[in-house]
């Protein structure tokens, strides 16, 4: 049996073969593509157990090379780091480090989910790039507006001649042009949008997950299918707080000695499970959201709605494990429970 690790890279990949033992068979450099892997497994054999550090790729490098026989465990790359700190750090270096662990059986496995759930990851990503793109789009036309004092919604100025109309409240005509084209791009990507926002409705209406999942205030069907999409199995997470980890919605804690002091969100977990909870949070300044005092509470703390948003998020994310774990429909508290609730609308638009 050998023990290989292997450092992807763009245009390469080192690797390092052991033995059992931990002596060092041979090591060197292949393209980072499907015939670099098979040359690999040419040269090692199918008697392989292989460590991969998680990066854009793995999931594909592991599927390859599961599929020749070997063993392929996909790496967490910082707690791999962590567990063998280097004071210089080469690829060649890595994939000894992944090889060593491989052999000690000490990898720090991340979950890597089934190729169907990546292919509705990807539509989901699809869609919140476009919405970024949107709202992107909408941002330039407040700067370029703010130019010149004027204040006015893109609704208003997707009306006929409301563009033109600029020119009586002073914007020059170089600046209408970039207004026109930028809500030129918002139109494309509507209409990109809607078709892309129909099909994923269709999916989360025929997912129990994403059904359960939609009774948490903040939580609509596109929401629901994001958070069942991404967590993929709640048994991953022994409890609330484990899942809040996975997302990075913790805030920082350096200790030293006596003193403690907690820090910016650590955002070291899953950007688009952070993105959801952020997005279900958006709700919360409503009076009959359940997390409405919180919301309040913080904002006035903190004088503004960013960490506010933050704290709900948290909340949001603890009530996807429980409602998730425990198969059972959001409840709020005695305290809440007496203002109605309205789950967030499907067609609700997600901002970036």
């Amino acid at each position: 049996m050998e023990f290989v690790g292997i450092d992807w890279a763009t245009r390469r990949a080192a690797w390092c073969a052991v033995d059992a033992g931990g002596r060092r068979l041979d090591e060197g450099v292949v393209s980072a593509d499907e015939d670099g892997l098979l040359r690999l497994v040419a040269a090692r054999g199918v008697e392989v157990t292989a460590a991969v550090e998680m990066m854009s790729g793995a999931a594909w490098i592991a599927e390859t090379l599961r599929g020749v026989g070997w063993t392929v465990r996909v790496a967490d790359a910082r707690r791999a780091r962590a567990l063998a700190p280097l004071a210089a750090k080469t690829d060649r270096i890595d994939a000894r480090v992944l090889a060593e662990l491989a052999r000690r059986e000490l990898v720090p496995e991340v979950w890597v989910p089934a190729v169907a759930d990546r292919a509705l990851l990807e539509q989901l990503l699809r869609r919140m790039h476009l919405i970024r793109l949107r709202t992107s789009a909408k941002n330039r036309i407040f700067g370029l507006l703010s130019q010149w004092g004027v204040r006015a919604g893109v609704v208003s100025l997707r009306r006929p001649g409301a563009v033109d109309a600029l020119a009586d409240r002073g914007v020059p005509e170089v600046w209408r042009a970039s207004i026109a084209e930028a809500i030129a791009v918002i139109e494309m990507l509507d209409a990109r949008l809607a078709p892309i926002d129909a099909d994923l409705v269709r999916l989360a209406r025929g997912d129990e997950r994403a059904r359960l999942l939609r009774t948490i205030p903040g939580v609509g069907w596109l929401l629901g299918l994001t958070f069942a999409s991404e967590i993929g199995e709640i048994s991953r997470f022994s409890s609330a707080g484990k899942l809040v980890g996975y997302s990075g919605l913790v805030p920082r804690v350096r200790q030293s000695g006596e003193s403690s002091r907690t820090g910016r969100l650590a955002k070291a977990g899953s950007p688009l499970l952070r993105w959801a909870a952020v997005e279900a949070a958006q709700h919360a300044w409503r009076p009959q959201n359940p997390w409405h005092r919180l919301y309040v509470d913080v904002r006035a703390r903190h004088g503004h709605g960013n960490a506010a948003k933050s704290a709900v998020a948290r909340k949001v994310l603890i009530a996807v494990w429980h409602v998730w774990a425990r198969q059972q429909p959001f409840k709020p508290t005695a305290a809440a429970a007496a203002a109605p609730i309205v789950p967030a609308s499907s067609g609700q638009p997600l901002a970036a």
